[in-house]
């Protein structure tokens, strides 16, 4: 789970596994090639209209689970949607993306880091409402 979104990045539970999941499964594997992309809002509509539960977070999260577990290779998104790719100078690009995500993320992280401990540093006294000295994770 991630810390102030553990709804969404909870473990999937049985009803996600067992009825969501192989469904999202098939669907995804006719999506070859980003003409047929498909977008997290359509599929959750879909579900939605046919009677399933699901919440555009979960539904990421399933897709994650998909990724993670290599239930479905190559499996890329962009804004056009989830697709599956067999381009590579696209899957390339891809993963350089996400690693560009990844390091921004690190850097603002780092940058938020560096003005908490100035923060700190400033106020020394300076406490949470549980009246504990915060601390730099």
């Amino acid at each position: 789970m991630i810390t102030n979104f553990h709804s969404e990045t909870q473990e999937l539970n049985d009803y996600e596994l067992t009825t969501l999941l192989p469904m999202i499964v098939r669907g995804l594997q006719k999506r070859i090639g980003k003409e047929s992309a498909i977008t997290n809002k359509k599929m959750c509509v879909a579900m939605k209209e046919r009677g399933y539960d699901i919440s555009d977070a979960r539904l990421r999260k399933i897709i994650h689970h998909i990724r993670a577990n290599d239930l479905i290779p190559l499996l890329l998104a962009t804004s056009k949607g989830y697709y599956i790719s067999h381009d590579n100078e696209e899957i390339e690009n891809y993963i350089k993306s996400l690693k560009e995500r990844a390091n921004s993320i690190e850097f603002i992280k780092t940058c938020l880091q560096k003005q908490y401990s100035e923060k700190v540093r400033k106020d020394p006294n300076l406490f949470n409402q549980g009246g504990e000295q915060l601390s730099i994770i």
